[in-house]
């Protein structure tokens, strides 16, 4: 990341009751839901494959890799569901989210570390958090999202 002084910009999303964040320069683009083609003998958190445009995508369900609930959303904010492709390690990976929000840009002086456990998600995961109002916007950390084993295994579904 840049240095100290500068903004950090953030894809903001919905993931169950919580609001999350991940860096813009690791995101790739966002779909709307599409059908998602399932894997026999994939990790539970692995839903399956997209096609998008020339690329087959491995989608993983962040709902059960972290053991939240999905949001209730109503109509209009359905619309907003889809997926996040991340670039991590040079791999295009989904994410389903429940809904995307908005770009924001936030200070790093404003970034405090994370708290030990934060509704279900482990420290590992999280870059760090950002209070907002009466909440707290959490900020992923992708390239920690999963261990090297993981990505391996990712890849050879991909394939």
């Amino acid at each position: 990341m840049a240095d100290r002084d500068a903004t950090l910009q953030l894809v903001t999303f919905q993931l169950g009751e919580e609001l999350y964040g991940i860096d813009i320069m690791d995101v790739k683009e966002i779909v709307r839901v599409q059908e998602i083609r399932p894997i026999p003998n994939a990790p539970a958190y692995v839903e399956g494959l997209f096609k998008l445009r020339e690329f087959i995508i491995p989608i993983i369900n962040l709902h059960k890799r972290f053991h939240l609930k999905k949001a209730q959303l109503d109509e209009d904010e359905e619309l907003l569901s889809g997926f996040i492709i991340l670039d991590i390690d040079g791999m295009k990976i989904g994410i389903i989210i429940d809904k995307i929000e908005r770009v924001i840009s936030i200070e790093f002086n404003q970034i405090q570390p994370p708290p030990q456990m934060l509704s279900g998600i482990g420290a590992e995961y999280i870059q760090g958090v950002v209070k907002q109002n009466d909440s707290y916007l959490i900020i992923i950390d992708t390239q920690k999202l999963f261990t090297a084993k993981e990505l391996q295994k990712i890849d050879e579904i991909r394939r």
